[in-house]
């Protein structure tokens, strides 16, 4: 007899390509996979694992294991889903990501009032970049990502994932109190061709984004600073160290040494789901 867990163990390597994603993945040991994967060997009767450089590749026999263990698992969380529906109660496990600024500003009352409407279902949520997020969900490991992309710049998706959209979030760009455009009702993208940009982290979607916007305007961006945090950026803001742009989602509170003015090209974030 095949062991549930151990063939969710078997699943896991398959989807992350190594023993310490499957870990990361189970919130488990990397030893708890060894040993759990041996004793599925043991049962299986056949070599599921074999070394590959300094770690493990999946056997054919393992390969073919894994299909017929992800299949299994998914029947079993219907069965599960199934069962509760009969009792009328929205249960079993709902795992999720967002971005930070969405993290931040939704999933605290979200998920509340989740949690109120349906104790019985288990939450489980993760602060993720929407790149790292799809690639959760496209693995297995999420079952929702909250992601966002830019009015001019879209996120491609992979095949097979759906959205359905969530809010549009208007950007201005944030300054410091004693900077020469604070006190204006508006501003052009192109007034900060001599400014110091703060960006998000290279290779980053938003960073990618800013950089794409700012060339398409003739503006060699200067960047000085990179901070992931929204609230980071705000900080360097307010130190006079140049200018960000600044979503309203989960920009509060604003230092006091930082005001923002809208941009006459009403810049804007999509903030969507993705399953």
């Amino acid at each position: 007899m095949l062991n549930l867990e151990r063939l969710r163990t078997l699943d896991a390597l398959a989807r992350h390509g190594s023993v310490s994603g499957a870990a990361a993945g189970l919130h488990i040991t990397t030893s708890a996979v060894s040993q759990q994967m041996a004793k599925l060997e043991r049962e299986a009767g056949q070599r599921l694992l074999a070394k590959n450089g300094r770690g493990v590749r999946l056997t054919d026999a393992g390969r073919l294991l894994a299909e017929h263990a992800a299949r299994i698992l998914s029947q079993v969380e219907l069965a599960q889903a199934d069962l509760e529906a009969q009792r009328g109660q929205v249960a079993g496990e709902l795992r999720l990501s967002a971005f930070p600024t969405a993290a931040r500003g939704l999933f605290p009352a979200a998920l509340a009032a989740l949690r109120a409407e349906h104790p019985a279902l288990r939450i489980r949520s993760s602060e993720l970049e929407p790149e790292r997020g799809i690639n959760g969900v496209v693995r297995g490991d999420l079952d929702l990502a909250v992601v966002l992309d830019w009015y001019n710049k879209p996120m491609p998706l992979p095949d097979g994932l759906v959205k359905a959209p969530l809010l549009d979030d208007p950007a201005d760009v944030a300054l410091s109190v004693g900077h020469r455009l604070a006190g204006r009702a508006e501003v052009d993208l192109a007034e900060f061709a001599e400014d110091e940009w703060i960006t998000w982290g290279e290779g980053e979607f938003c960073h990618e984004w800013l950089m794409f916007t700012l060339r398409s305007k003739g503006i060699e961006p200067i960047v000085g600073h990179r901070a992931a945090e929204t609230h980071t950026q705000l900080g360097l803001v307010a130190a006079g160290l140049g200018v960000c742009i600044a979503p309203l989602l989960g920009r509060r509170p604003m230092p006091a040494a930082v005001v923002t003015v809208p941009l006459k090209q009403r810049v804007r974030r999509h903030v969507y789901v993705v399953w």
